[in-house]
C-alpha cells in the first residue's frame, strides 16, 4: 500500500508544481465553458480524499465543515480564494497523504460505510477508498491541465 500513498503525494507535489506561479487572479478565474477553477479543483481534492478515507470510515476529517460544504462534490466555487487561505490549502495538500499513510500504518481504519461513486464503483473499505480516490486525482489534473490552457 506504501505505493499507492506515494503515487497520491508525488500527483499532489507536481500539481502544486504547475500550478506554482499562478496569480491569485488565475487561480480562482472560471473560463468560459467551465463551471469551477483551479483553487476548487485543487481543495476539492483535499475535501473528497477526507470524505472517501476518514467520513465513510467513521472517522472526524481533517479539514472544516466549512472547506467540505465549499469544495465537496456538486458544489461550485461560490467565493474567491483569498491568496492566504490558499497558502493553508497548499500546506495541507501534503501534509495530508501524509497523515493518511500515518493513520493506515496506525490501523484506525476499521470500519467503512458502503458508498456507490457516481461512476458506479462501489466502495466497501479502506483498501478500496485509497486506489479510488487516487483516479479521482487523476481526473482532476486533467481537468485541472485544461483550464491552466485557458486562463
Amino acid at each position: 500500500m506504501h505505493k499507492k500513498f506515494d503515487d497520491l503525494l508525488q500527483t499532489r507535489k507536481f500539481l502544486l508544481k504547475i500550478t506554482t506561479n499562478l496569480s491569485n487572479e488565475q487561480l480562482n478565474k472560471i473560463p468560459e465553458g467551465f463551471k469551477n477553477n483551479i483553487a476548487w479543483n485543487l481543495t476539492h481534492l483535499l475535501v473528497t480524499q477526507q470524505l472517501l478515507c476518514y467520513k465513510l470510515s467513521g472517522l472526524k476529517c481533517l479539514v472544516s465543515d466549512e472547506m467540505i460544504t465549499n469544495f465537496q462534490k456538486g458544489s461550485a466555487p461560490n467565493y474567491n480564494v483569498s491568496e492566504e487561505e490558499f497558502e493553508k490549502f497548499k500546506e495541507l495538500f501534503l501534509q495530508l497523504p501524509v497523515q493518511l499513510e500515518k493513520d493506515y500504518n496506525a490501523g484506525i481504519f476499521k470500519n467503512y460505510t458502503t458508498y456507490n461513486t457516481s461512476i458506479g464503483v462501489s466502495l466497501n473499505a479502506i483498501d478500496e477508498a485509497i486506489p479510488f480516490n487516487l483516479y479521482h486525482e487523476g481526473i482532476h489534473l486533467g481537468v485541472i491541465l485544461q483550464l491552466l490552457k485557458f486562463i
